[in-house]
């Protein structure tokens, strides 16, 4: 079968762009060489590794998954079962922090880093930065680990924890956290691609704020003076999470939206004796 027979034989099943992506993780190939090779015939074992992938993308596995890999912020990262997808949506915690990180160095804290592609990033935008990697799971942390090694090893640590827990009285210029934020019993848990993804790394208590409540109550411990807290939340938890900032006795409270224009991001500036 030539590589134009086999990906509109795939787009009877799944997606165009998600067979095109699919064959050429198969063929470890760019999308110019399936424009340019539509007559190339596969062989038999990639017909067959494609005919798989396909058949499972149809049961309903994430297409990262799949791949082993998703870009963010520009860069690709390794993925596996053990961690979270990244999303686009996430990219606006890069840019807050990014603002409110000085050019010439910072301490960060990466707070349930899964694959790190926070943490990593922002390290490898600003090389001055020494940035803290933490994890509950020791698989995400493994997966995070290659991450870092890819494109910020100098400039990262990796530290398995639950939250704050194993940090003793070390001190940030910058938190940030995408936490779990989804109510346990949300219907959306068992449709797409959060039926394949780690459940503890999505859901939260039984309003989905439960880790956010204690990432914010714990954070005035391990801020700087000046220091940012900026944390990622569900669709319609913002006002709930800016009011968390405020009582926890957080200055300059705002809330961000991102490219759908949805308040996705929320955070605080912490100043040692401000009223809580």
């Amino acid at each position: 079968m030539t590589i134009t027979a086999a990906l509109a034989e795939a787009q009877q099943v799944i997606g165009r762009l998600e067979a095109r992506v699919l064959l050429r993780h198969v063929l470890s190939c760019e999308e110019a060489f399936l424009i340019a090779h539509g007559d190339d015939e596969l062989t038999a074992e990639q017909s067959a590794d494609f005919g798989r992938l396909i058949a499972r993308r149809a049961a309903g596995e994430p297409v990262a998954y799949l791949t082993g890999s998703r870009e963010f912020y520009g860069r690709e990262f390794t993925v596996t079962p053990a961690v979270l997808i990244p999303r686009p949506d996430t990219e606006l915690l890069i840019e807050l922090s990014l603002q409110r990180l000085p050019v010439n160095g910072g301490r960060v804290l990466d707070l349930g880093t899964g694959s790190g592609c926070i943490g990593v990033t922002i390290a490898a935008e600003r090389p001055q930065c020494r940035v803290t990697l933490v994890d509950a799971s020791a698989e995400a942390l493994d997966v995070a680990r290659g991450n870092a090694y890819r494109y910020a090893a100098a400039n990262t640590t990796l530290l398995h924890s639950d939250w704050y827990a194993a940090l003793a009285d070390a001190q940030y210029d910058l938190i940030v956290a995408n936490p779990p934020y989804i109510a346990a019993g949300d219907a959306h848990l068992q449709q797409g691609d959060l039926r394949f993804e780690p459940q503890a790394a999505l859901a939260a208590g039984a309003d989905g704020l439960a880790d956010i409540r204690r990432i914010v109550a714990e954070a005035p411990s391990h801020l700087a003076s000046g220091g940012w807290l900026l944390c990622e939340h569900g669709h319609d938890q913002a006002d709930t999470c800016t009011a968390l900032l405020q009582q926890t006795g957080f200055v300059e409270v705002f809330s961000a939206r991102d490219l759908a224009g949805i308040r996705r991001v929320s955070g605080g500036r912490w100043t040692p004796g401000s009223s809580a």
